[in-house]
């Protein structure tokens, strides 16, 4: 038994959204936290930049009020397929925008004044060993084509709020964000045909793909060349790991990007396992029923909605639903503020 009033360190491996955000959350309740991210703050990473679905309450509940103080508000949203403008509509709640620079970095700052221990450019193994939870980001899997790709364009004329791009074998996301930013997020499908690099090997891609007025268009405005990255051979689902433990965010399970919701869903998980670390850290439970609890948690908030989209996901790059789609939206038939709940 733990001596009265001590209380067990928590380890976070991975300083992401999810891995600050527990951090943040585990320090508001007095716990001593260690979180070790391999890379450094601030900087780029590949990620849609928008917000939706996320409620106060989690943010509350986290002690994280203030983190999206000055986000851009988006109301509005425009689909394209293949150019051909097909859908304008209302979203269901406003979605925020704010780069993962701006916020990783404040998150870093918070989790630090709030007495946390942030050790970067660090890396724990990979180990289900009590006290530490991953959060290191989705695991690449051999035999997965999905290219996911981002930049920021500067001073970007955009049609109204966020705009979804589909072509063949390919979706590009575009979010203004702070400072006269917008992002430009895509997710393409084996992406071998190109020889390009950097932010050129995107546009390139985008125009490929029958993308050709988005590529002009973009072509036409300054690319923040720091900005620029990339990851690959993404999987998405629940994660099939050898080594369970207590895993959250990307760890846990990773929902396709057309969606919108991964940012709030990184938030949300969380919220999910804190009560459990809690209980684990003061001594009122043992590791392996925090890991239990925690893992069955988050499979119960996320099952669904990631069962929706992973079905969604290769629908949408296909020729054949790319047709119906805009016959749909231009037919102004497109089930879209269904949809957009349904994996909420």
């Amino acid at each position: 038994m733990e001596a009265a009033g001590i209380k067990k360190q928590i380890t976070i491996a991975g300083g992401g959204l999810a891995g600050l955000a527990l951090g943040i959350g585990l320090r508001r309740r007095g716990i001593p936290v260690a979180l070790h991210e391999a890379g450094a703050y601030p900087r780029h990473r590949v990620c849609g930049e928008f917000i939706s679905g996320l409620g106060d309450d989690t943010l509350g509940v986290l002690g994280l009020e203030r983190v999206l103080e000055g986000a851009q508000q988006h109301r509005r949203t425009t689909w394209f397929v293949r150019d051909q403008q097909v859908f304008q509509g209302t979203l269901p709640e406003p979605a925020l925008g704010i780069s993962r620079f701006l916020l990783d970095q404040r998150l870093s700052e918070s989790f630090r004044q709030s007495g946390g221990s942030l050790i970067t450019r660090s890396r724990v193994p990979d180990e289900n060993v009590p006290g530490l939870v991953w959060a290191a980001g989705r695991h690449r899997t051999k035999g997965h084509l999905w290219l996911g790709l981002k930049a920021h364009a500067l001073n970007l004329t955009m049609t109204d709020g966020l705009e979804m791009h589909l072509g063949r074998g390919i979706y590009v996301g575009l979010t203004p964000v702070e400072a006269g930013r917008v992002n430009v997020c895509g997710l393409i499908r084996d992406a071998s045909t190109t020889t390009a690099k950097g932010s050129e090997m995107f546009l390139e891609l985008i125009e490929k793909r029958g993308l050709t007025g988005l590529a002009s268009r973009l072509r036409n405005h300054d690319i923040d060349p720091d900005s620029f990255q990339g990851v690959s051979a993404l999987a998405f689902g629940p994660v099939d790991t050898e080594s369970p433990g207590c895993r959250i965010g990307d760890a846990h399970s990773l929902i396709p990007p057309f969606t919108g919701h991964g940012m709030a869903m990184a938030f949300q998980a969380a919220e999910s396992v804190l009560p459990y670390l809690e209980s684990y850290s003061k001594g009122s439970s043992d590791w392996q029923t925090t890991v239990e609890s925690s893992q069955h948690s988050l499979a119960h908030r996320f099952k669904r909605r990631l069962q929706i989209a992973s079905r969604l996901h290769p629908f949408l790059l296909g020729s054949i639903a790319q047709t119906m789609i805009g016959w749909s939206g231009r037919m102004g038939c497109l089930p879209f503020q269904r949809l957009y709940r349904a994996v909420r």
